[in-house]
Formats: C-alpha cells, sequence, structure tokens
C-alpha cells in the first residue's frame, strides 16, 4: 500500500484532448497517422536539405532546424496521447511530467527566437543581397543557434524546477493531453500571481519580440520587392515570405494567447484547443515550405531520377 500510496502522490493524471468513449481506437488510428506523416515530412525534408548541395544555405540550415524541433515537439506529447486512447490508466510520472514541460517550453522558446532569425535571412537576401555572406555567413547561422537554445533551454529550467516544488495539494487530474506550464498551474495549492507575471514577461520577450521583429522585417521586404521590375522576381520573393509568414503566425497567434493572457482568463478546453498546434503545425511546415518551394521540390525530383 505504501508503494500505491506514493504512486497516488506523484503521478498525475492527463484528461486527454477528447473524452474517451467508443471512439477511442479511431481516434488512436487518426492520431497515428498524423503522427507518422508529420514526422515522415520532417525528416524527408531534413535529408533533402543535408542531401542537395544547393539547399547548403542560411535559409535551409535554420529550415533544418525547425524541422527537427517538430520533430522532438510530437514525439514529446503525441505518443503518449495517442496511447492513453487505448490505455485504462491515463496516469503519467511526476518525472515524466517535469521532463515533457521542460522540453516542451524549450522547443517552444527556441522556435520562437528561431522564426525571427529565419524572417532577419529573408530580409538580408532581399534588402541586402551584396552583403548576405557577410551578414549571414554560417558562423552566424551557427550562433544563432546556438544562442536560441542555450537561452531558451535556460528559460526552460528555471520554469519547470519553480513550477514542480511548488505544493500540488489540490487534485492531480491534469485537465490537458500533456503537462503545459497553465495546466499545471490550476493545480498548485499556492498563489502563483506574482509568478505567472513572470510567465507572461518571459512570454512577451520569447514571442512578441521576435513577431515584432518579423512584420518589421516583411514590411522593408514588401517595400524593396514591389520596387521591383522584375515581375518574376517578385513572384518569388513574395512566395518565400508567404510561406514563412503562415507558419509564423499560426505559431505566435497559438503561443501567445496561451502564454501571455492571465491566470483568470485561461479557459482550459480553450487551452487544450489552441495546444492542437502542437500536432498541427509540425504536419503542416513540410509541406507550406516543399511545396510552395520550388528548390526543395527541384532537389526531390533529382534525388528521386
Amino acid at each position: 500500500m505504501k508503494t500505491g500510496n506514493q504512486s497516488i502522490k506523484t503521478d498525475f493524471i492527463l484528461s486527454g484532448l477528447f473524452q474517451y468513449g467508443q471512439m477511442d481506437t479511431f481516434l488512436f488510428v487518426a492520431i497515428a497517422i498524423l503522427f507518422a506523416v508529420a514526422l515522415m515530412g520532417n525528416i524527408i525534408l531534413i535529408l533533402l536539405i543535408q542531401l542537395d548541395t544547393r539547399l547548403h544555405t542560411p535559409m535551409y540550415f535554420l529550415l533544418s532546424q525547425l524541422s527537427f524541433m517538430d520533430i522532438m515537439n510530437i514525439t514529446t506529447t503525441v505518443p503518449k496521447m495517442a496511447t492513453n486512447f487505448l490505455s485504462n490508466s491515463k496516469t503519467i510520472t511526476f518525472l515524466g511530467c517535469e521532463i515533457q514541460t521542460f522540453v516542451f517550453i524549450v522547443l517552444g522558446g527556441t522556435e520562437a527566437l528561431l522564426l525571427g532569425f529565419m524572417s532577419y535571412d529573408r530580409y538580408v537576401a532581399i534588402c541586402h543581397l551584396l552583403h548576405c555572406p557577410l551578414l549571414m555567413s554560417k558562423k552566424i547561422c551557427w550562433f544563432m543557434g546556438t544562442c536560441a537554445w542555450t537561452s531558451c533551454s535556460i528559460n526552460a529550467l528555471v520554469h519547470t524546477l519553480y513550477v514542480f516544488h511548488l505544493p500540488f495539494c489540490r487534485s492531480r487530474l491534469i485537465n490537458h493531453f500533456f503537462c503545459e506550464l497553465p495546466s499545471l498551474l490550476q493545480l498548485a495549492c499556492q498563489n502563483t500571481s506574482q509568478y505567472e507575471y513572470t510567465v507572461t514577461l518571459s512570454g512577451l520577450i520569447i514571442l512578441l519580440l521576435p513577431f515584432l521583429a518579423i512584420l518589421a522585417s516583411y514590411a522593408c521586404v514588401l517595400t524593396v520587392v514591389f520596387q521591383m521590375s522584375s515581375g518574376k522576381g517578385q513572384t518569388r520573393a513574395v512566395s518565400t515570405c508567404s510561406s514563412h509568414l503562415i507558419v509564423a503566425s499560426l505559431f505566435y497567434v497559438t503561443a501567445l494567447s496561451t502564454y501571455t493572457r492571465p491566470h483568470s482568463l485561461h479557459s482550459l478546453g480553450q487551452d487544450k484547443t489552441v495546444a492542437v498546434y502542437t500536432i498541427i503545425t509540425p504536419l503542416l511546415n513540410p509541406f507550406i515550405y516543399s511545396l510552395r518551394n520550388k528548390e526543395v521540390i527541384g532537389a526531390m525530383r533529382s534525388l528521386l531520377v
């Protein structure tokens, strides 16, 4: 009984994305198919970028990092959610929940910064083409990637350590399909209002600032693009930038609505719906960047021939 009591004290229970019932098998198959397609799409995109020398550019280096994060994102949350459809036990261990929270915050923050860097790359490539090799060299790309991963790992570690040292004296039921910060704060029996200000502040810094930088970058890009005399050049530039804007808008709108709203305005049902982007975005990204990108399509054709 001692072990059982300890398990009750330490384990959490995930309510899941939907109410479990007669459609569990169908939902498991649907989620498994989406997971497999997202996984294969991102793996193929990474392989294309690695194997085709024409794609060894700053933009595709950053895009390969984005695909790698998408793979980690879905493997962190989706397998547990899918198996819960077929399992009588919806529990997740305290350590497992802690790891899931940490990894999710790291990936979310790093992706936010990475999307900002991608917009900077497009700005340099279109507005300062002659200086592009200097402003977006291989060394600078690696420096950007390292800074993003390091800073967001430190940020995630601070938040994870604080949250999991809170006393969880209420229900152990997490009204979500994975361990996410706002849902965990609902279980704390201590006043977390002051801490929530730090969550909002870090969310504004990591999410809002890159988003504003993206809007500013593309405002400059569009100004230059519409001054071009070449219609073909305009079409290519708009196509590349619009792909990135679609992905960025989907990510930032959902992330900002989750991490910058006050605790009192959080709706658990709405949070779960918004968090579906963790499945949809990794699924859409490879198709958005490949189907709308002639260079990626060309690389795929050359490898298949």
